[in-house]
């Protein structure tokens, strides 16, 4: 969390630090009117996955109360905090505009369920992709003549996901396996 990013400047100090940090996912959180040149320092430089949290404080504007206050420094910021909204088409534009890729949760902040499922649902991709780009993947053994639905193009497996796969016939598997003593097994389950 990197807080408010509100110049150009704090903008491209943030996307190194995001780089830095080598962060797998951005959630940026539009709390209020933002500019696309304070965010797209950020999400170009770091080149992770974005989400636009498009979260509106309530279900809706009480106006009756707002019309009520009397301070005008108070009235403008209940405004600009029901304005998060505005911002998105401009962000988004922008993003297209740069080949950025991004995915947008439009709800609610507090009480709306949805908009926190589809969250820890990217959380989970997040770390299923994080996983897979540090994973040790094997392939053992030889496909069935013929059967054309079932190869493995590892080349895109590794462009695509990362990792590194270990090519093994089902013999050398069954040798390592008998060298495996009972105490590795207990280490290793442990």
């Amino acid at each position: 969390n990197l807080g408010l990013i509100d110049t150009p400047e704090k903008a491209v100090n943030a996307g190194h630090d995001f780089r830095r940090a080598d962060v797998d996912l951005i959630f940026l959180y539009i709390s209020t009117y933002a500019l696309s040149s304070t965010v797209l320092p950020v999400v170009r430089r770091a080149g992770v996955p974005v989400i636009i949290l498009n979260l509106a404080p309530g279900a809706a504007i009480d106006y009756a109360k707002f019309n009520a206050m009397n301070d005008r420094t108070a009235m403008t910021g209940e405004w600009l905090a029901w304005c998060q909204a505005c911002p998105v088409p401009e962000i988004a534009n922008v993003f297209n505009r740069c080949g950025i890729p991004f995915h947008q949760i439009t709800g609610v902040l507090e009480g709306d369920p949805e908009v926190w499922n589809q969250v820890d649902q990217w959380l989970a991709a997040a770390r299923v992709a994080y996983i897979m780009e540090h994973n040790r993947l094997g392939v053992m053994g030889h496909y069935y003549g013929g059967m054309l639905d079932i190869y493995s193009d590892m080349t895109q497996q590794c462009a695509g996901f990362g990792g590194h796969i270990e090519i093994m016939e089902v013999d050398e598997l069954a040798a390592q396996r008998a060298e495996v003593s009972a105490e590795d097994i207990a280490r290793r389950v442990a």
